[in-house]
């Protein structure tokens, strides 16, 4: 499925791996990356969304797309910096919502890897 670009597909399959094992990090990743690359694939705008976000930093959606975008360009740092600064700015259920992508895309990672090891701190502090 995610060789012929079928992400929603490719999320159920590995939907049902995590049922079977729900700590299989590597389904885990590859459901995370497969509804991320969903989403950016069904935005045919997907790579101006960092500039919209950037003139409208109130704008959740605008958020969401453009850190999406980040985190699939390779940029991951840059997409989670934007989620934490909006979770900062956001209240009541848009926080809830940024909170809950970034945390998704997080998955999209090594849970290692220095660069989310870094956003996991700074999420902690934009929430405390």
């Amino acid at each position: 499925a995610r060789e012929k670009g079928d992400w929603a597909k490719a999320q159920d399959a590995f939907a049902r791996l995590l049922k079977d094992n729900p700590a299989d990090a590597l389904a885990k990743a590859g459901q995370a990356q497969s509804g991320l690359l969903g989403r950016v694939a069904a935005d045919p705008a997907a790579d101006t969304a960092p500039l919209y976000a950037d003139a409208h930093p109130d704008d959740v959606t605008a958020q969401l797309r453009a850190a999406d975008f980040e985190v699939a360009a390779g940029r991951p740092d840059a997409g989670f910096a934007r989620l934490t600064a909006a979770v900062a700015r956001s209240a009541g259920p848009d926080r809830d919502t940024l909170r809950t992508r970034l945390l998704e895309l997080f998955d999209t990672l090594d849970p290692a890897d220095p660069i989310v090891l870094k956003a996991r701190r700074d999420l902690a502090t934009a929430l405390f």
